[in-house]
């Protein structure tokens, strides 16, 4: 037997979806038979284990199954093929408002929600003081929670949710609702549910929270899990798949474009003077680079006719945030005459950004003439993976200790 406290083993799940739409009775039953429609696969063939006291995050583009796949793991839908085996209680906080009435007040609610989660009269009466305490609403609790914000019904359905003591908790996106406070005492109140030992499964699309909380995760494409395993690396092949299914373009690129420049080929831009014929980014040989690693970015170009006013410039962009950009003679160097093939080489002696896909521009001006000679535009990408704990952006150098004080 095993010790899995969830199991999903060879999870499928189809919808219909249906082309006419039915207004009336008599329009269902006449056309009734006659109905037209298509079979949508959400998921294909999942396949998941989660060890007792494990937290595991849920990655994947919008549509790729992760909330059909939460459903299943609650029982609100029921796979079409396959199973979902649990072991201990569950609580399942997977929509804003799921569970609750609009026309009953937030106390009505919170024994409406809790029993449904399994809870007595008793039990419930025993926890309410601290439910109520926890979503901050006691001045609104008799209130109907129809005149909620979405805000306050994710804050009184996370404060019964975690109230009633699973084994295992599932959430989906509730840590991205709510003001910094709220979102940091559900940190805290996970914090202390991994201390208890208990499982927690949660979707989410906030990479920095899987790697702060998660042990491990799935990223899902199309209703297949297409990688797992530490957030580190999951959330790499996460941030692949949302690149490769959306170009990126920066808004600098509308005024290079504004100059009539020629398409030289190759994916540049420039008058043709100078044309930039490739790029080559040098790492560990991983294919990715580990934060604070050097990096190296060899620039071939060539020079149809003699060139003496040239200047070289790189930018490094996430999304369309502009991250940094230099050039050639803001750095003091002097290119000389370009006259025909040639290299210029960007050493890095680190790269202080976390887990990420970064894109870079690369262009060659005229310092006297303000030509665009040539422009490539986020064509070429390094990934950055963060092998520690560490969220944010920019990865500082700091190391910790303890000071013992003397009493």
């Amino acid at each position: 037997m095993t010790s899995y406290s969830l199991e999903v083993v060879d999870l499928s799940k189809h919808f219909k979806l249906y082309k006419e739409k039915h207004t009336s009775i008599k329009e269902k039953l006449i056309r009734g038979m006659r109905s037209s429609y298509e079979e949508f696969w959400a998921l294909r063939d999942v396949n998941i284990q989660v060890e007792p006291g494990e937290t595991v995050g849920l990655l994947g583009h919008n549509g790729s199954g992760k909330s059909t796949l939460l459903k299943c793991m609650a029982g609100i839908l029921q796979p079409t093929t396959g199973k979902v085996c649990l072991r201990g209680s569950v609580a399942a906080l997977l929509e804003l408002g799921a569970g609750f009435h609009p026309d009953l007040s937030g106390r009505d609610n919170i024994y409406l929600n809790a029993s449904l989660l399994g809870l007595s009269k008793r039990q419930i009466d025993s926890k309410f003081e601290e439910i109520v305490e926890f979503s901050e609403l006691s001045q609104f609790i008799d209130n109907q929670v129809k005149f909620y914000s979405s805000g306050m019904q994710a804050r009184l359905g996370f404060a019964v949710a975690v109230n009633v003591d699973p084994d295992i908790l599932l959430i989906d996106e509730v840590l991205a609702v709510g003001d910094e406070n709220f979102q940091r005492k559900c940190i805290d109140r996970i914090n202390q549910f991994q201390k208890a030992g208990k499982t927690i499964v949660f979707v989410t699309h906030a990479a920095d929270s899987v790697r702060q909380i998660c042990d491990k995760a799935f990223v899902l494409d199309h209703g297949k899990v297409v990688a797992f395993g530490a957030p580190g690396e999951a959330i790499r092949v996460f941030r692949e798949y949302m690149m490769a299914s959306s170009g990126i373009n920066s808004p600098q690129l509308g005024e290079v474009l504004e100059n009539n420049l020629v398409d030289q080929g190759k994916e540049t831009l420039g008058t043709g003077d100078i044309s930039i014929e490739e790029v080559v980014i040098e790492s560990n040989g991983s294919g990715h680079i580990l934060s604070g690693d050097p990096m190296r970015v060899r620039l071939h170009y060539n020079a149809n006719r003699a060139i003496n006013d040239a200047q070289f410039g790189v930018s490094i962009y996430s999304g369309n945030e502009l991250f940094f950009s230099a050039t050639s003679q803001g750095h003091g160097v002097d290119v000389g005459i370009l006259d025909g093939a040639g290299e210029i080489v960007f050493d890095f002696a680190t790269v202080p950004l976390l887990d990420g896909v970064y894109k870079m521009t690369f262009e060659v001006r005229g310092v006297e003439s303000g030509s665009v000679y040539a422009w490539r535009e986020q064509v070429d990408h390094f990934e950055v993976v963060n092998p520690g704990r560490d969220v944010g952006v920019v990865a500082f150098p700091v190391a910790m200790k303890v000071v013992s004080v003397a009493k």
